[in-house]
């Protein structure tokens, strides 16, 4: 894994409900903290004897470098991750990332339109603070099962440009593509971040409004397909343009666990397809795109994710 690890102390936790805790983190020296724009992740080394690693959010106002907050779900189906998370106290050191950042603010919109589900609502939050510092034009819909589930509210219910909808209130206040976010508008963006479904909804809708795909940015928390899809079909050749090396890719297998398990150096984190650590370009070949984060534009651009995705053709060259 090609991560330089920070040393940080947990110096604030608190129950936001009863399934979702708020971490503060600040350097053990004190320092300012690396500087991050709204959106960006940090990768967690919850657990370095099993090398269990995970992404978070940063939610905190990105101004503040003094300290991250990351908001945790103890996810039902956990893998070890949001528990080992959630067990953290006050004082207990923890290993992070420098922050990464595949889902910042357009800055070719006027206009932004954040929408949350559930713990979704984290890099959206970074992003209202941002756009609230700079007098942007924004709002948030922040979509929840209760209130009870809802993080944040606090700081968010007294702002006017939050709308918050609950799946137990009224009919009425429940999220409405066409009344929250009505047709196509120039110069305005749109950002989903929330559980697959919640996204699928979101998006498959607004691009049924007529909003064109490359103004709807997205982050999942989880990939769109399961791991046996990423590697499923036939076997192929990649080639590295820079060592001259050649590896068979057979099915079953994923482009960056034959590279890894050839002593290649190559990049990657969260080996799903969603973080973008692991994007490297391709020079030739047919690339087969399976990864739930790259635009039209980056894949036409040669982009291409080794973790997740695979090969039309025979032979596909990398840049490595």
């Amino acid at each position: 894994m090609s991560n330089e690890w920070l040393d940080t102390i947990v110096v604030g936790r608190r129950d936001a409900t009863a399934r979702i805790v708020v971490l503060d983190l600040v350097s053990p020296d004190g320092t300012e903290l690396p500087e991050f724009a709204a959106g960006a992740h940090v990768d967690v080394l919850v657990d370095s004897t099993a090398g269990l690693v995970r992404q978070y959010s940063l939610c905190g106002p990105p101004q503040d470098r003094t300290r991250y907050r990351l908001a945790v779900l103890a996810e039902v189906a956990s893998r070890g991750g949001s528990l080992g998370m959630h067990r953290l106290r006050e004082g207990d050191r923890l290993r992070i990332s420098r922050p990464r950042n595949r889902f910042g603010i357009s800055d070719r919109a006027r206009r932004h339109l954040l929408v949350a589900g559930g713990i979704g609502v984290t890099p959206l939050l970074a992003m209202a603070h941002t756009l609230e510092s700079r007098g942007a034009e924004y709002e948030l819909h922040y979509c929840a099962r209760s209130r009870e589930d809802s993080a944040f509210l606090d700081e968010l219910e007294h702002n006017p440009r939050v709308r918050f909808h609950f799946d137990d209130g009224p009919d009425d206040q429940r999220l409405s593509i066409a009344a929250d976010i009505g047709p196509p508008e120039s110069e305005t963006a749109i950002y989903v971040c929330g559980p697959g479904g919640f996204m699928d909804f979101v998006i498959s809708s607004a691009r049924d409004a007529g909003w064109p795909t490359e103004v709807i940015h997205k982050e999942r928390f989880a990939p769109a397909e399961s791991a046996a899809a990423h590697t499923a079909d036939g076997s192929f050749t990649v080639r590295l343009a820079k060592s001259g090396g050649e590896y068979e890719v057979k099915e079953g297998e994923s482009v960056l666990d034959v590279l890894l398990a050839g002593g290649v150096d190559a990049p990657y984190s969260c080996q799903q397809g969603i973080c973008g650590e692991c994007i490297v370009r391709v020079l030739a070949g047919e690339p087969d795109h399976r990864d739930d984060i790259l635009t039209d534009r980056e894949r036409a651009d040669g982009m291409f994710t080794t973790c997740s995705s695979r090969a039309r053709s025979p032979i596909l060259e990398l840049d490595l």
